[in-house]
């Protein structure tokens, strides 16, 4: 006889219960779609193409809203509806000026990350830095060496920013 005074036999695990174990869930294996799918959001033409128009799009809004905002000194003489033609066409050179420069950016930030990550073969905070100076650096171009340069340090230091807030390398 045992020396255990309770009625049930003891486990052989010494006291482990299979209710607490994780449940493993089986493999899932990709479909043929999403294989296909992986690999055409992967073609760095793609990204950037997909990355240009929606940064236009968000140039197009931000351009709308701020367009919106602006308060021109309208002339006393002008009737409603003239002041409503001017603000309508104030908006919409606003928004197109904004949806170029918000596409071209996100057109080169995404080729150029997408580029450094292929020719890295890493997927990490690097990536986001080398983009955002060629970026930065590519948009200010115009106004000269030192503006570039400023430029690709400001665009690098916030892309990094904005990668450790969205946090997504880990």
């Amino acid at each position: 006889m045992s020396s255990y005074g309770g009625g049930e036999p003891q486990n052989a695990s010494s006291g482990t219960d299979d209710s607490s174990k994780p449940t493993i869930d089986p493999i899932h294996l990709p479909t043929i779609e999403e294989i296909r799918g992986q690999d055409i959001w992967n073609n760095c033409a793609v990204r950037s193409v997909v990355s240009g128009v929606m940064g236009g799009g968000l140039g197009l809004l931000m351009g709308l809203f701020f367009g919106a905002l602006e308060n021109p000194l309208l002339h006393e003489e002008l009737t409603a509806r003239q002041q409503i033609a001017f603000q309508a066409k104030t908006m919409a050179q606003r928004s197109w000026s904004s949806c170029k420069a918000f596409a071209v950016m996100g057109l080169i930030f995404s080729a150029s990350e997408c580029i450094v990550e292929k020719v890295r073969a890493k997927h990490d905070i690097t990536n986001t830095v080398v983009a955002g100076c060629t970026t930065g650096g590519a948009i200010s171009a115009r106004a000269g060496p030192r503006a570039a340069c400023a430029g690709c340090a400001g665009f690098a230091a916030f892309s990094v920013v904005i990668e450790k807030f969205m946090e997504r390398h880990s």
